[in-house]
């Protein structure tokens, strides 16, 4: 890199508009929508789709909700021509639904372009041709009369072709290519010159696209140019005004929403993000950022791994897994603080009296993009006691008082300490039953009876058999209830000191199948702490068997008397 850049690179001029009204401005509906994947997308690929793919992703586009679809460059190639007869003569254009190709400026290849077209109920006509003063000299080697010729000629044969297929419910569209890096009086000198071919009206509008073909400047500056061109534009009642921003700055998605403030009808961009250099402006995060401001974009992603899924198969191109919204961990939080306040935002959800979406850390509902919330706390060992507990209850249902939480997050610790991995669903789950169930320890349950007291003040009876170190003993005591009598034959016939520090118990799950969960707290006669968790469709079978396992927790060199 250079130390003074400034002696190779130019800072892009700002537009003279100090009076400029989009800052101001709030976006309240979604614009018209094209997607050009099948176009613009499909030419920046290292194997471009063949037409199986081609198809499928048209299918998914119109799935998703699109009524704009560039499909295609019929002129460039046969693969191209071909799969844009297959649309129209094997009628799988829905009602509605408009299929946009793009052609050059010249007289061969509009033909070509009108015949791969022909019978198609209704179409867009793309013509373009670059208009910066860079493609002028080093491109072209034209002054800007010639350049401007190029679109009127271009204009003047679509038109003609038109007519001659008067069977197309017809759409004509210009862009001046390289609009962004171009003198706005000669864009819009050339834009005019197109009009007064086309005669639009405000029944049947032309499009006027303007891209950012290489975005050269700040967003703020290419929503000034868009501005600038709306108030200057003649006919603007008869002119559908699109943007189709890159992203070679990084900041395409700003730049459309910016554009969109300052006037833009129509937005043309891809699926994630796909298109030349650094790719075209990503339409899902665009329509998604307008669903989380209450607007509905217009498109349907509530099914977004499926998008994904057609995408990468038909681009053979990853979504990134930090992609907004649609990214494998977009969801996901491995961040103890994080973890633990996005539980808390699920707990003080389900208190709310509205339906109102305020999670911390998670600006979109995931179940809204048809994802379940089980990813979106992940366990590795930056995570906290809150994380754990996500998982817990996402996959089992179980809801862990806050001391469990602490007492088993450092378990998991350690186990992630070792790993040096992310622990699975599985991982935890193994490590807890390990910690708590304890099914299967030194105690373990054969079956028991216990007698509820007949008048208050009566102590409760527990008889029972268990097996102690593999032998089968028989066990029996009394105490004010279950657990502590229990704990009472425990202490009198196997010699084992326990005491109830807390004890908490809730249902799994709701109707005739439904388990209990009890979760026993017990100190030792050293102090130490020990816990026991019982599952049951029983909840006093579930008590029973979270003292068998607090017992199971007490080290080993405790002896238990014969």
């Amino acid at each position: 890199m250079l130390s003074n850049p400034e002696t190779k690179y130019r800072p892009f001029p700002t537009i003279d508009l100090p009076d400029r009204q989009w800052p101001s401005r709030r976006i309240t509906k979604p614009p018209r929508w094209l997607s050009t994947d099948l176009r613009d997308g499909n030419q920046a690929l290292i194997d471009p789709m063949d037409g199986a793919k081609k198809h499928r992703f048209f299918d998914m586009l119109v799935k998703a909700g699109f009524k704009e679809i560039e499909v295609g460059f019929p002129s460039a190639s046969n693969t191209e021509f071909n799969f844009v007869r297959s649309l129209i003569e094997g009628d799988r254009i829905p009602e509605g639904v408009k299929i946009q190709v793009l052609s050059q400026s010249r007289q061969e290849l509009l033909e070509r372009t009108f015949e791969s077209l022909r019978g198609a109920p209704e179409a867009i006509m793309h013509l373009y041709n670059a208009v910066s003063p860079v493609f002028r000299r080093v491109v072209f080697n034209m002054n800007r009369e010639e350049v401007k010729q190029i679109a009127v000629r271009g204009a003047k044969i679509i038109r003609d072709l038109a007519d001659k297929q008067a069977d197309t419910r017809w759409h004509f569209q210009y862009s001046p290519e390289t609009f962004s890096t171009a003198e706005l009086d000669f864009s819009l000198e050339v834009c005019e010159a197109v009009l007064d071919i086309w005669q639009p009206t405000p029944e049947q509008p032309v499009i006027l696209n303007l891209p950012a073909t290489v975005e050269a400047a700040t967003p703020n500056v290419y929503a000034d140019q868009i501005e600038w061109f709306c108030r200057n534009i003649s006919r603007r009642d008869s002119v559908v005004i699109s943007v189709h921003p890159h992203n070679d700055r990084g900041t395409g998605v700003a730049a459309a929403e910016l554009a969109v403030m300052a006037g833009a009808d129509r937005v043309e961009g891809c699926l994630f993000g796909n298109g030349e250099r650094t790719g075209n402006v990503d339409l899902v995060t665009l329509a998604l950022n307008l669903y989380t401001q209450g607007i509905h974009p217009g498109l349907d992603f509530s099914d977004i791994q499926s998008v994904v899924e057609t995408v990468e198969y038909c681009n053979q191109i990853p979504v990134h897994p930090r992609h907004p919204y649609a990214g494998s961990l977009v969801f996901t939080a491995f961040s103890g603080s994080h973890q633990d306040a996005i539980k808390k935002g699920f707990a003080d959800r389900e208190k709310q009296n509205d339906d109102y979406w305020n999670i911390p850390y998670l600006p979109i509902d995931p179940a809204d993009l048809g994802c379940s919330y089980e990813a979106v706390i992940r366990v590795n060992s930056q995570s906290g006691k809150g994380g754990v507990a996500w998982v817990l209850q996402q996959d089992k249902g179980l809801k862990l008082p806050r001391a469990l939480q602490i007492h088993f997050s450092k378990v998991v610790q350690e186990i992630a300490d070792e790993t040096s991995r992310e622990l699975t669903t599985d991982d935890i789950w193994e490590a807890f039953s390990k910690s708590y169930l304890r099914e299967d320890g030194r105690f373990s349950l054969v079956d028991y009876d216990s007698t509820a007291p007949r008048r208050p003040g009566q102590e409760r009876a527990f008889v029972g058999r268990i097996r102690v170190d593999g032998q089968l003993r028989s066990i029996s005591g009394r105490g004010n209830g279950l657990i502590s009598s229990l704990l009472s034959a425990l202490r009198s016939e196997c010699g084992l000191e326990l005491e109830v520090a807390d004890y908490h118990e809730h249902a799994l799950s709701s109707g005739s199948e439904a388990k209990a969960a009890c979760y026993l707290e017990c100190k030792m006669a050293d102090g130490q702490t020990v816990w026991g968790v019982g599952i049951d469709p029983d909840v006093s079978t579930a008590s029973v068997k979270a003292v068998l396992a607090a017992a199971n927790q007490v080290p080993v060199t405790t002896r238990v008397r014969a």
